[in-house]
């Protein structure tokens, strides 16, 4: 188009527009820009000392080779694998607080220096509480997956699902759309398992049995755990 032939006004009106337009353009890429990541509000940085402190005690008293590693956040953390599985090589890498993401980004240095013969991973509860989609929670176990097979390609994985808790109650149909989710990943590969841990932790109302959890309806008690080490126990490798 020839700018020069246009009359004055229609000239105006078409730089007007354009001007608009651009504007536009700028405010939509700087809202993007401006939008904090999962980074920017949980950096994986602050886990750097209790990294530091798993590698420590690696140095100190180095784990069993080829032995189950649970890691993943609180319920993990939280759980005395050691005591729960007798006569199995255990290592309990959990950070208390963590993402999916988290788990991810360390798995260099507490996952593939173990040479595990078997992961047990639970995380997910909190990335859905922080209000992370349901299908981002599962790329981002994707993403734990592919990282951790790039290095140990035959080690087997198995998820377990996340718990739903009255702490939480408002955001749980997002967390069984994650489990839903996350089960159809793992039923694409043999190498993964998901367990599902929430639906024999509901009663008869389904909602969560608040006698599985402590006082704060949101970490599991003593008979919490004793379910998960039930359910999860058949599933775990036995020592080669």
């Amino acid at each position: 188009m020839d700018l020069r032939r246009l009359p004055a006004i229609q000239l105006a009106l078409l730089l007007t527009l354009s001007a608009i337009a651009l504007s536009s353009v700028h405010a939509q890429t700087a809202a993007v820009e401006a939008t904090p990541t999962l980074e920017d509000r949980f950096p994986t940085s602050r886990w750097e000392s209790t990294i530091k402190g798993f590698e420590k005690a690696d140095l100190e008293q180095p784990p069993a080779p080829h032995s189950i590693l649970f890691i993943g956040s609180s319920s993990i953390r939280m759980w005395d694998v050691a005591t729960s599985f007798p006569g199995l090589s255990v290592i309990n890498r959990g950070f208390g607080g963590s993402h999916i993401a988290d788990s991810t980004a360390f798995v260099d240095r507490i996952v593939v220096p173990y040479r595990p013969r078997q992961i047990v991973f639970y995380a997910g509860d909190n990335d859905i509480n922080s209000g992370i989609p349901p299908r981002v929670m599962r790329d981002h176990f994707k993403a734990f997956v592919q990282k951790v097979h790039q290095k140990l390609p035959e080690v087997p994985i198995i998820y377990i699902s996340i718990k739903t808790c009255h702490n939480r109650i408002k955001v749980l149909p997002q967390m069984e759309a994650a489990n839903h989710l996350v089960k159809e990943y793992c039923e694409t590969s043999p190498l993964l398992t998901f367990l599902d841990v929430d639906t024999p932790m509901r009663g008869t109302n389904n909602l969560p049995r608040k006698e599985l959890f402590l006082d704060d309806q949101l970490h599991l008690n003593k008979e919490g755990y004793a379910l998960w080490n039930q359910l999860l126990r058949p599933l775990l490798t036995p020592e080669p």
